[in-house]
């Protein structure tokens, strides 16, 4: 432990008041002269926040703000169809954050003429940067969930035809997913747009899933269609998830435990894309200029859920290895463990579980573990040693190894994509 003479502590402690004297002194004239003060830019949040996806945007926007951006932000609670307000069209602020949908509001920013980054896609031609969640990565990890529960036949529920473009991105690389496995994808569209009666549009989803061959997995558009997907399904009498397991996208909360069963989603990290949102506006407003291309940034993870809760397979001793694996692959479960469990010879099960399953039981154990992983670095702040332990990995190398060639990246840049940083 260090020590100070007299003469030293005095020295110190001189200093340390002036330099409170000096900060005092400087508050007061900054008070006084308010010219002096560091100029706040003005920048209005025309985003809704009464669904999951805006408030995420917010979030993430306000992240950015206290860290980095020391704005002075407009924001009034509204809807996404809410008519833009008379006093922007003369506003004179610094930058837009904006979710356009209507016409009405793209000739108003327009004629603004401020450094503005457009945060939805559902008209042509807007020559705005523009952020999203990349879509493809959502149809891919929706796929993926389905596929692993053993599903082999695949349907999208989407919205209407010609409707949101967002949305029929999510159907078309589905859709496309399914084909290159050698399947067929079953799609139901309304076929207007936004006029749908609920009893009307819940009466021709029954009669589309009573037609679907089972079990299936079905991808809804996003969260309120997965919450009608189920819906439509317990009228009728379809067994979810035994007959119909139903994921969706947005991982709304209200909405996805509103549903009965509760709906495994997909966390679009909308956090993130509010965050780089304004990041890219920030440097607008100090002069940079940056592309008006579209950037794509990855989806969290996948919310599981009671409706894909589920082993789908023609053989019931792989469903059985599979439920067992799943419930114990992340408390250091070998694959004699499971032999030794289902009393079965080790080439006979492996035979059969990579004929329904794609994978050994060793790799089926490995890939439990990888998404326990994923998951854990995508929604926690635990150290990549903490997140190999609770995953199942003996060692930070270990998982770093698998992660590798599993996923073509270390765990800390698969962490690093999704974190809104």
């Amino acid at each position: 432990m260090s020590t100070f003479t007299l003469a030293e502590r005095g020295k110190a402690l001189k200093a340390k008041h002036r330099s409170r004297f000096v900060s005092s002194e400087l508050k007061e004239v900054v008070d006084s002269h308010p010219s002096l003060a560091p100029k706040l830019k003005h920048v209005a949040l025309f985003i809704e926040s009464t669904g999951s996806y805006g408030r995420g945007l917010l979030q993430g926007i306000a992240q950015y703000n206290r860290e980095r951006g020391g704005w002075s932000t407009y924001f009034r609670p509204h809807s996404l169809n809410d008519a833009p307000p008379n006093w922007l069209k003369n506003w004179r602020g610094d930058g837009l954050l904006v979710r356009i949908e209507t016409p009405q509001m793209l000739e108003i920013v327009q004629k603004l003429n401020v450094p503005t980054v457009n945060l939805r896609n559902t008209l042509p031609n807007v020559d705005l940067p523009y952020v999203s969640v990349d879509n493809a990565k959502v149809a891919q990890l929706a796929y993926e969930h389905l596929a692993d529960r053993g599903l082999r036949e695949f349907a999208f529920c989407g919205r209407s035809i010609g409707g949101n473009p967002v949305l029929q991105q999510r159907q078309d690389h589905f859709c496309k997913l399914v084909e290159a496995h050698g399947g067929t994808c079953y799609v139901y569209n309304s076929a207007t747009k936004g006029t749908e009666d609920w009893e009307d549009e819940q009466a021709q989803l029954c009669e589309w899933i009573s037609r679907l061959p089972r079990p299936i997995g079905i991808m809804a558009c996003n969260d309120e269609r997965g919450l009608q997907v189920l819906d439509a399904a317990r009228r009728i009498g379809v067994r979810v998830p035994d007959d119909v397991a139903v994921i969706g996208v947005d991982n709304d909360e209200a909405l996805c435990e509103l549903s009965i069963p509760p709906l495994t989603s997909i966390d679009v990290n909308a956090q993130a894309i509010g965050y780089h949102a304004a990041g890219l506006l920030d440097q607008m407003m100090n002069g940079a200029t940056v592309p008006t291309n579209e950037l794509r940034l990855p989806p969290r993870t996948v919310v599981t859920r009671r409706s894909t809760d589920v082993i789908a397979s023609e053989d019931e001793d792989v469903a059985w290895a599979v439920q067992y694996i799943r419930a114990n692959a992340c408390r250091g479960l070998r694959a004699s463990d499971v032999f030794n469990h289902l009393g079965m010879g080790r080439t006979t099960l492996q035979e059969r579980m990579k004929r329904y399953t794609g994978r050994t039981v060793h790799g089926e154990i490995q890939h439990v573990r990888l998404q326990k992983a994923q998951n854990l670095l995508a929604t926690s702040d635990l150290t990549i040693k903490q997140v190999a332990r609770e995953s199942g990995f003996s060692s930070v190398q270990y998982l770093t190894r698998v992660f590798r060639a599993m996923t073509g990246e270390t765990p800390a840049g698969y962490r690093n994509k999704r974190n809104r940083k």
